[in-house]
């Protein structure tokens, strides 16, 4: 329900909505240049990504930096954004679901240990070896109650059936098993409803309320809160989607049910998220202890760190060298990123009204982190000489079987993709349907160029090493990451929608 990491097929460039207006000008303790360079880049990444409305948050230690919205928060209306503008969390909610299991155990009402048919005793026996940090870690096996099919109409979870929680559990007890606990890592949003079901059983109060006594309320967080579309929320923005001709529609209406479960059903502000993010540098809600074991890699049963880098409801990792603790979310045409980089004592927010399909606020996060400090900027993919053009020719090859439907991908390599930059190696372990690749790939191929933005060698030192393809034809585009692999196999394929910048 809540992340989706912008994995296409292809991108087309269009014309913008409109312009993008800021809110009145704040004070800020950042220099005038560096304001200038962040509204300009922001402007024109709105008008790129077609985004409605957005809301910039910047905060160091405490100290908001900058508050500041962008656009509409309601086109129909010409409603402005403003730093006090509600956005939904999508997917950056699990961070407080993740911070509120940790209260528990820290009062001794839940260990990581736990199975979780200790609190869910009626769950089936294959659930008996899935602990609490399982779910925390995306480690449990459980397959994705939010998959297209499930969610559709006649789906067990189709997003417009209203359910109980008693029926929505005897729905996800249904599902199957995908890896025995701890084997593997897969990011899936039925680990984080059962928390937030877990944290209503434990503690008698729903999770949203749970949340709301021990951290929002606490922390002074007055807009966040559990989605309500049928309440006057003050400040509420409306989320939009495009749709396959390019024409902005508004957010697909889905039921209470599934826009109050704990994998990312809230609404909150940059304001709120600077309070959060202060309290994140202090022992306020949780010990240090709790801090630094949400922000570990969890390791899988083998010993190895999971390949996406995850924590307990955040990812992390070390860009450039610096340290990195950040999460994204999508829900129901909004989309968000939060980027905290504590060796600089920096964190950006970036909220946006427009779908995941489209927005990719986590590339405007972390451009918007290199511009306040330029060792975090990340690289910008832009043509560069191919030394090795064996390699493009090798793909090139592969393209013209796949869409000859002859499928030459081998099985994803977890220890390769750990090596990789997350958005390639997410790419890499997500492979796509043969039929829905060929689909997509029908826009750029054939006929399409392929041109050389990055390579280099897996981080972890493995071979072969990756490169990383932008392949455009007309108006459509998309990125390739790629190492051929032994007899016309290739060891690393996914594919990405196109973006200017490594994020």
């Amino acid at each position: 329900m809540r992340f989706v990491t912008g994995i296409l097929l292809s991108a087309v460039f269009l014309t913008p909505i409109g312009p993008a207006h800021a809110d009145s000008e704040p004070t800020s303790p950042l220099s005038a240049g560096t304001l200038e360079s962040i509204d300009a880049f922001v402007n024109s990444e709105m008008t790129r990504q077609r985004i409605p409305g957005l809301a910039v948050g910047i905060y160091s230690r405490g100290s908001t930096l900058l508050a500041k919205g962008y656009g509409l928060a309601n086109v129909e209306l010409s409603v402005p954004v403003r730093a006090e503008t509600v956005f939904q969390s999508g997917s950056i909610g699990k961070q407080f679901t993740a911070a509120a299991i940790m209260m528990l155990i820290e009062e001794g009402k839940l260990s990581l240990n736990d199975s979780i048919t200790r609190v869910l005793p009626h769950g089936p026996p294959a659930w008996r070896p899935i602990l609490i940090r399982n779910l925390l870690s995306h480690t449990s096996g459980l397959s994705e109650y939010e998959s297209a099919e499930r969610i559709a109409p006649g789906g067990a979870f189709y997003l417009r059936l209203d359910l109980t929680e008693e029926e929505l559990l005897r729905r996800i007890e249904s599902l199957p098993i995908e890896w025995p606990a701890g084997e593997k890592w897969g990011y899936r949003n039925t680990n984080y409803l059962l928390l937030g079901l877990i944290i209503h059983k434990v503690t008698g109060k729903p999770y949203g309320e749970y949340l709301q006594q021990r951290i929002f309320g606490p922390l002074g967080m007055g807009s966040t809160r559990i989605i309500s579309e049928r309440d006057i929320v003050a400040n509420r923005s409306s989320g939009y989607e495009l749709d396959e001709a390019g024409q902005l529609g508004n957010q697909q209406w889905v039921s209470p049910t599934f826009n109050s479960t704990a994998d990312g059903g809230l609404y909150f502000n940059v304001l709120d998220l600077a309070r959060w993010d202060e309290a994140l540098y202090t022992t306020r809600l949780l010990s240090q202890s709790s801090l630094d074991r949400l922000w570990t890699v969890y390791p899988l049963n083998d010993g190895r760190p999971n390949w996406a880098g995850y924590g307990f409801g955040w990812f992390i990792g070390r860009p450039g060298g610096r340290r990195n603790i950040s999460h994204g979310g999508a829900w129901q045409g909004f989309t968000g990123h939060i980027a905290r980089y504590p060796e600089d004592s920096l964190t950006v927010v970036v909220l946006t009204n427009l779908d995941a399909l489209h927005a990719h606020p986590k590339i405007i996060a972390e451009v918007i982190a290199g511009l306040i400090r330029p060792p975090l900027m990340p690289l910008k993919l832009q043509a560069m000489a191919d030394s090795r053009p064996e390699v493009a020719e090798s793909l090139r090859e592969d393209l013209d079987r796949l869409m000859a439907g002859r499928d030459f991908r081998s099985a994803p390599s977890p220890e390769l993709a750990a090596g990789l930059p997350y958005p390639e190696a997410f790419a890499v372990m997500s492979p796509v349907p043969l039929p829905v690749l060929q689909k997509g790939l029908a826009r750029v191929w054939p006929g399409g160029s392929l041109t050389l933005v990055n390579r280099g060698p897996l981080s972890n030192g493995l071979e072969p090493g990756f490169s990383l393809y932008r392949l455009a034809k007309d108006h459509a585009s998309c990125l390739i990451v790629f190492a051929p692999g032994p007899r016309g196999s290739a060891a690393l394929f996914g594919v990405m929608s196109d973006r200017p910048y490594e994020s």
